[in-house]
């Protein structure tokens, strides 16, 4: 009797690790929200100068897609990430408008483009870090 009692532990005990590990990648890890509100802070430097809202920018997409990656959003791009996490974003439309603005001056740093452009994608990243719990409303 407890033969069979030590087999069937023996046996399940694999299969229980594997669901721990599968179920631990899988839970989304928690945030250190001052570390992504002096990030954020520091990004803010670069609006100060028209020269530099590309840097601006840059960095709060490269912010949210840390963020995205760390709350395990699947994809192999940041694209893919976005997809994955829209239910979860407030305003998808103008993340993505944003996200797509930020490429183009990656692209072409020459590229032209406005204060107000550039505030409103800021105010996109600056609401989706938000919603995933990155940014405090303080």
């Amino acid at each position: 009797m407890m033969a069979w009692l030590e087999l069937a532990i023996l046996i399940a005990m694999p299969f229980m690790v594997v669901l721990v590990v599968i179920l631990w990648r899988k839970t989304p890890r928690r945030l250190r929200v001052k570390r992504y509100q002096g990030d954020w802070k520091q990004l803010q430097i670069f609006c100060k100068d028209q020269t530099t809202w590309p840097k601006a920018l840059a960095d709060a997409d490269k912010l949210l897609d840390q963020v995205l990656k760390r709350r395990k959003y699947s994809g192999k791009s940041m694209g893919e990430r976005l997809v994955s996490a829209q239910r979860k974003l407030s305003d998808n439309e103008s993340i993505w408008k944003a996200h797509n603005l930020t490429n183009k001056v990656t692209d072409n740093p020459s590229l032209k483009i406005r204060e107000t452009v550039v505030k409103s994608s800021l105010i996109a990243y600056r609401q989706a870090l938000r919603d995933l719990g990155a940014l405090n409303d303080k």
